[in-house]
């Protein structure tokens, strides 16, 4: 049976979802999951967790836990990406240091400033793995859930060659929200999605061969609806179709909405939200931590999550559609080639198989383009190590230019640079950056 590696198990609460949704099949119930994290704390947290649920489910499915991820990988048959490189203090700079400047973030996990300086601190640690995956595991499928998406697997994409496929749950949990606006059960739901990470549309919606656009613009002039989700209604009635990831995530990708007081009180847009979240996290790790130590189990029901099902119909040769990340082989055909595009996906012993969607409609290719010249940038910055590129990308970013002046980006940056100092050695160690471009590049001198 597989053996199933969990890199960043510590993330306990998302570790407890995966391995349960796994066990929950009996063709993977003797699946071997191999545990690593860097925290030894977390791991063994992890490890009495995964124990657990084996023992719930009353499986043979074996656990072993070790802070060498190289040894975890040994062997191999799926890996999934769980990690958060600088944890909660890292996210705490992203927001505090643009909110200085007069940048105000929701999530800052995908794009704008806080998703560029995710991507810089994340990626090298991933090449690393993926790198260590093609001499321990090289046919082992790499199963990524860790932001930013399109950037992580851009990168995994253009340096390595290990099988991979970024994971989300927007295309599920949007498929929800559209069901309770519409008042139909949402698997009577049909529908065709394709686009970015977190910007990819609902280009068909249908509902027994009938066309629910018209019925969920309808939806959006009642004004309970409306409230709901009034970032995504108001790019609908713009844009003419649905975007897959919520309010909060969707007014930092645009330079519409978080860049005055009066629009962010108009839209509801939680300022700071992921910070409540990573905080509400740290809390759930330690209730979670105690309820282990004190022998509890845990209620478990199947999740959105596409991991568990990938596994299932590749172990076992079920047919099965999910939404996946993938690098663009002219998938969507008005879309550049060297992006990642989130696409439907066939799944079966034959692996993962991403579908050919075409050309979007434009309006919508446009807006997406506005995402991937950052995530394009920002990607050139980690493999190049030209700290000229994360400027770049800053320089680009929607919501940021929306903002701030051309100074004030590059001001805004270096500080970023300079506070995340010891996670970023390849721009911070032995470069002199100039501040003023007119006198010369920023870069290495």
């Amino acid at each position: 049976m597989p053996k199933i590696t969990i890199i960043g198990a510590g993330s306990v609460v998302f570790a407890k979802r995966l391995i349960s949704d796994i066990l929950s099949y009996p063709e993977l119930s003797n699946s071997t999951f191999s545990l690593t994290d860097i925290h030894p704390v977390r791991l063994q947290t992890a490890e009495k967790m995964a124990k657990k649920l084996v023992e719930q489910f009353g499986n043979q499915a074996r656990v072993e836990a070790t802070l060498d991820r190289r040894a975890a990988l040994t062997g191999a048959d799926y890996v999934l990406n769980l990690i958060q490189v600088g944890m909660h203090e890292a996210t705490l700079k992203d927001f505090e240091i643009p909110k200085k400047y007069g940048v105000k973030q929701t999530i800052a996990d995908t794009l704008g400033i806080g998703g560029v300086f995710r991507a810089l601190r994340t990626a090298p640690v991933m090449l690393d793995f993926c790198r260590e995956m093609e001499e321990v595991c090289p046919d082992a499928l790499l199963l990524n859930y860790t932001n930013p998406m399109a950037m992580l697997m851009l990168a995994v994409a253009k340096a390595r060659s290990v099988k991979a496929v970024g994971l989300c749950h927007s295309v599920q949990n949007t498929a929800d929200d559209l069901a309770s606006y519409l008042n139909i059960p949402v698997e009577e739901l049909d529908y065709k999605v394709a686009g970015i990470n977190h910007m990819a549309w609902f280009l068909e919606l249908k509902w027994k061969g009938e066309d629910l656009y018209p019925k969920l613009f309808q939806a959006m002039e009642n004004e309970e609806i409306f409230a709901k989700d009034k970032v995504r209604f108001e790019m609908m009635r713009r844009l003419n179709y649905f975007v897959t990831e919520s309010s909060e995530h969707m007014s930092e990708y645009t330079p519409y909405f978080n860049k005055r007081d009066d629009l962010i009180q108009r839209f509801d847009i939680p300022i700071d939200e992921y910070i409540r979240r990573s905080e509400r996290n740290l809390q759930r790790f330690e209730e979670t931590r105690r309820k282990i130590e004190n022998g509890e189990s845990f209620e478990t029901e199947k999740s959105h999550e596409y991991g568990a099902p990938i596994i299932h119909s590749i172990e076992t040769g079920t047919d099965r559609v999910i939404w996946g990340n993938v690098l663009n082989t002219n998938l969507i055909t008005n879309l550049p080639q060297n992006a990642c595009v989130e696409v439907p996906c066939l799944v079966n012993k034959g692996g993962v198989q991403p579908c050919h969607v075409g050309d979007l409609p434009p309006q919508l290719a446009a807006i997406n383009m506005t995402n991937i010249n950052v995530q394009q940038l920002t990607v050139e910055a980690v493999l190049t190590g030209n700290v000229d590129y994360v400027y770049q990308a800053a320089m680009l970013d929607p919501h940021t230019s929306s903002v701030l002046s051309l100074d004030e980006i590059w001001d805004m940056t270096k500080e970023l640079l300079d506070a995340h100092a010891d996670l970023l050695p390849q721009f911070t160690k032995g470069r002199n950056v100039v501040l003023n471009p007119s006198v010369s590049k920023v870069g290495s001198v």
